[in-house]
Order: C-alpha cells, then structure tokens, then sequence
C-alpha cells in the first residue's frame, strides 16, 4: 500500500511548555528541533513509506525538513495536533495515498525496522492500528487506511478516545506495541525516562542526545538540572512501588 507519514510539529519556539520548570525557552526550543530531525532522519529509512509530510508553521522546521522523500505542508492558523494531522490526510487523500502513518515529532527514539513491522500488519481494508504512549493512556502513532476513514483525536486521554471512534465507525481496531514509539516527551519524568533509555540503546537519536548533554552541562540558573530530575523521578516511582499495598 502506499503510504504517508504524517507529523506535525508546532512552533519550535513555543513547544514542550510542561518542560518550562526544567529548561528555558531557548534550551527547549533546540530540544524540540533535535528530536524532530531524529524522527525524521529515521522515517526517510522506513522501507514502507513512500513518503513523509511534516506539517509545520515553523520555518526553521521547514528548513530541516527539506530533502528527499519529505514534503512540507504549510500550517497557516496552527490549532493543535489534531488539525495539523488533519491537513495530512486531506493532502494524502488528494495524493492518491492509501493508508497514512500519524507520528508525532518528539518520540526520537523511533525504530525503523519496528514502523515497517507495524506497517506489515495492516492489510488494504478498512482498520486502524494505534500504538499507545507508555502511560497507556495516550496515543504515539495512528496506521488509518484508507487515509479518509479514522479522524484523530489526539490530546490527554486520546487512546480510549480513538478506540471508541473506531467502534462508533465499525472500523476493526487494533493497539500495537512498539516500544521505540512508546516514550514522546511532555513532563519532565518523560524527559528523564527517555534519557534513561539512550543508556540502554547507545547508537539511538543522536541529534537528542548531543541536545541533552549539551543541555545539562548547561543547567538552567535556578532550576534542577536533569541529572537530578532522572534521581527525583526514581525516588517517585521507588515510593509509589513501597506504598501499594
């Protein structure tokens, strides 16, 4: 099948607003950029897209998405993830695509090899395929064929949400695990869980990387630093653990 990604980035110099208490607005603007080209540079090397779309209002995210196999889509009145991923399928629909992959630009570790695994699983009739973020609540990925059949929803709580609009739509439903998808970053804790897993997998994200280090040897003047946001959350989850009964 052919097949569209689709990601929407916001503007650059207004994203990851929940990370404010970590890292001021330049340090989060650059981190949003590194992890953006991070997912990018690996959807170019999904063997099952034909192509991807980046869906911005942002020049400097126009800017690195330029290249082979992307093409940019103009976010004029940005309204949120949904309506970016709206302005996706509407040109995939116009293109002739028949299934679109809905990704969103902050999961950096994304494995490629896994998306073409997801990609394997959807057959030519009508479905969705979701994959959930690791708190089992919201939604890191949309496989919709064809492109027209599934409106997203995305925003707190969207995977319960998703499922229910394909039962109202009568569209078989699938939830997928893929644990590269897994872990995008809006909290401080997702901050500290994702650099916890580019211990574990050294050669990943290389861009968001080089973005933390750079970032951390920085330490924002009179906020924590995310060495020490990685031990606070640890602490949480070790008190969590201890008190259930």
């Amino acid at each position: 099948m052919r097949t569209l990604a689709i990601v929407p980035v916001k503007k650059l110099d207004a994203a990851k607003q929940r990370l404010a208490v970590l890292l001021g607005a330049g340090a989060r603007e650059a981190l949003a950029q590194a992890m953006f080209t991070d997912v990018l540079a690996s959807l170019r090397r999904v063997e099952r897209l034909a192509r991807v779309a980046v869906v911005t209002g942002d020049a400097t995210a126009m800017a690195a998405a330029q290249g082979e196999g992307v093409t940019v889509l103009d976010d004029p009145a940005p309204a949120g993830q949904s309506a970016a991923v709206a302005i996706g399928i509407r040109h995939a629909l116009a293109r002739g695509y028949e299934r679109v992959l809905c990704v969103p630009g902050d999961t950096p570790l994304l494995d490629p090899a896994e998306v073409d695994a997801l990609l394997a699983l959807t057959t030519p009739e009508p479905s969705v395929t979701i994959v959930a973020d690791r708190h089992g609540e919201g939604t890191n990925a949309l496989a919709i064929v064809p492109p027209g059949a599934f409106e997203p929803s995305f925003g707190p709580h969207s995977l319960a949400r998703h499922i229910a609009a394909a039962e109202a739509a009568a569209l078989p439903c699938r939830i997928h695990a893929c644990a590269s998808l897994e872990h995008d970053v809006d909290t401080p804790e997702d901050l500290a869980e994702l650099w916890t897993e580019l211990d574990r997998h050294r050669g990943l994200a290389p861009r968001t990387r080089g973005a933390l280090r750079q970032l951390d040897r920085a330490r924002v003047a009179g906020s924590a630093s995310i060495a020490e946001i990685r031990v606070r959350s640890s602490v949480e989850e070790l008190h969590r653990w201890t008190e259930t009964p």
